[in-house]
């Protein structure tokens, strides 16, 4: 009877334990869901506007790590960046460091035991997440119910452990936990399989909260998730290119090496933590543990993480050419398929950054276009049979991205979006519809042309007026591209001022070619089969130009 009842308690615990985390869990991530939704494009544009300053860069990464509550994604992020070259790696070195303490934040806010308002929260949020009309309102309003769930697991796992706090094998457990090493692998495996620092952080302040968990024990369960977080970067860095490798090995050369430093002196950082945290000398043995614990655990991690940043922030150069010694660059290999350069499916978690690099990827799109647009006239009028077919394999190119885009899209719609975000996926939806639309005017209808030109054995002039009408075309499309890349609106604006000049230009090539194929004879055929490839020339350009400044058009309307 003695066995039934322990395995039924046993089980109770166990059930307990996981829903609550699981609760705990669920409510960081509907957290970190409204903070990204609310703070979406602040985090765009703090990481888009880095300096060479490794102070503004590690305030960055803590910032933004703040809003996801993940360093590791955080530094997938980044990789991102660096590889679009809007980031230089040894600026990523300091935004991975900063990563780190903004994965305090967490910590702080569980330590402060405000369960009791938990059910406030939840409320409070569910109702401004449910029935506000503004987005900006919901988008905190699931924040608050997200962190009040939060609560409400920890709740859950405290009274389902709370039997533990007697039971003499658990107590025998915890004590191993004052060996550091064994500590730290155990915080390292334990963050590896939940895939976040803050969620260990926090079941280890659970622990100190029964007070089964010394302050020694819990700063080495601290500094194993620190080491753990960083499994998540390293897994998503295969296969990938060495800047995002090198950026993984950044994360863990920087959490190694901060654990190597305090590895011995836990005992000097648990007397810190003590120093700075609130006591309470009227209370003895467990009761006055479960009490000052918690708190001085999550100001150790703070103070851990802040001093190791404030130490290791002056090494970032040595520190990203160690990266770049330990991960050197692969030979070139010949591609034989193009694929898209940005489209990381771990930016489809935070919307507004995902959006950014969908529109990083129409840029590359439209660079295609463009070198299609600049081989185009001369493969079709005078080029070989070799020329036009390299110009088919690039429209096949640019089908492959728009595909990788609107498949991208696709899974981002099943995101929460703000208006603004769907309007922005609606406008990169039509963007790359018109891009593709460009490559398939330029294969379907001048391929086909130049292969007429070369079976027909004829040769087609070219005029100045037409050199100078594809070349007022293509500098537009070229400004296109640059526009996209940049959202410069004073580019898309150019564009869409040049129609009057590119429509005369288009005119007067109209009546100069019609005015060649009246001097050449009705008779002639090869001024007519000539003349029809010029002409289909011309209105094709015509068109991608319309394109051209229809796109232009949606980055202006979005501007306003």
């Amino acid at each position: 009877m003695l066995l039934a009842t322990t395995t039924i308690n046993a089980l109770e615990i166990s059930i307990g334990l996981l829903g609550g985390l699981a609760l705990f869990l669920y409510g960081m991530h509907k957290m970190s869901d409204g903070l990204k939704a609310a703070a979406g494009e602040g985090m765009k544009l703090l990481l888009a506007r880095l300096t060479n300053n490794r102070f503004a860069a590690a305030l960055t990464g803590a910032a933004v790590t703040a809003v996801i509550q993940s360093s590791s994604v955080t530094t997938v992020l980044v990789v991102g960046f660096v590889s679009a070259g809007l980031m230089s790696l040894q600026q990523s070195v300091g935004v991975i460091m900063g990563s780190n303490i903004g994965t305090t934040i967490t910590a702080q806010i569980i330590a402060f035991k405000v369960t009791k308002y938990a059910w406030l929260m939840v409320a409070a949020g569910f109702a401004s997440w449910s029935f506000s009309r503004s987005s900006t309102l919901r988008d905190y309003g699931a924040m608050l119910l997200g962190l009040g769930l939060l609560f409400l697991g920890m709740d859950q796992m405290s009274v389902a452990t709370y039997p533990l706090r007697s039971y003499e094998p658990f107590i025998d457990l915890m004590g191993r936990m004052d060996n550091p090493l064994l500590a730290i692998l155990l915080g390292a495996a334990f963050t590896a399989l939940v895939q976040s620092s803050s969620a260990t952080t926090g079941v280890v302040i659970l622990l100190a909260s029964q007070g089964v968990l010394s302050l020694e024990a819990g700063i080495a369960l601290a500094i194993g998730a620190n080491i753990g977080t960083c499994f998540t970067a390293v897994i998503s860095s295969f296969g990938k290119s060495a800047d995002a490798r090198r950026a993984a090995i950044v994360h863990v050369l920087f959490n190694v090496i901060g654990a190597l430093l305090w590895f011995f002196l836990i005992g000097y950082l648990a007397e810190i933590a003590r120093a700075i945290s609130p006591s309470f000398a009227d209370l003895e043995g467990t009761a006055r543990l479960a009490a000052e614990t918690p708190r001085q655990i999550a100001n150790a991690n703070t103070f851990f993480n802040v001093a190791n940043t404030l130490l290791l922030i002056w090494f970032t150069g040595p520190i990203a050419n160690l990266a770049i010694r330990l991960i050197p660059e692969r030979p070139p290999q010949e591609v034989k398929q193009i694929e898209p350069k940005y489209l990381a499916p771990e930016y489809l978690q935070t919307p507004a950054l995902a959006l950014d690099r969908v529109r990083l990827e129409l840029g590359h799109m439209s660079s295609l276009v463009v070198e299609m647009l600049r081989l185009a006239p001369r493969a079709v009028l005078h080029g070989t049979t070799y020329e036009l077919r390299a110009l088919a394999n690039l429209d096949d190119d640019v089908d492959l991205l728009h595909a990788a885009i609107l498949n991208y899209l696709g899974k981002l719609q099943r995101q929460e979006l703000t208006a603004d975000d769907a309007s922005q996926l609606q406008t990169h939806i039509i963007t790359a519809n018109y891009l593709e639309n460009c490559g398939d005017l330029i294969e379907t209808n001048l391929v086909t042309q130049g292969n007429r030109r070369i079976a027909l054995r004829i040769k087609v002039p070219q005029t100045k007026a037409e050199t100078e009408f594809e070349r007022a075309v293509l500098e537009a499309m070229e400004s296109l591209v640059k526009a996209i890349g940049s959202g410069d609106q004073e580019l898309a604006a150019d564009i869409i001022a040049r129609r009057p000049h590119i429509d005369r230009l288009a005119d007067d090539v109209g009546d100069l070619l019609a005015a060649e194929l009246a001097m050449g004879g009705e008779g002639n055929e090869d001024s007519l089969q000539a003349f029809r490839i010029q002409a289909d020339l011309l209105g094709v350009m015509k068109r991608l130009y319309h394109n051209t400044r229809r796109i232009a058009e949606l980055l202006l309307d979005k501007s306003e």
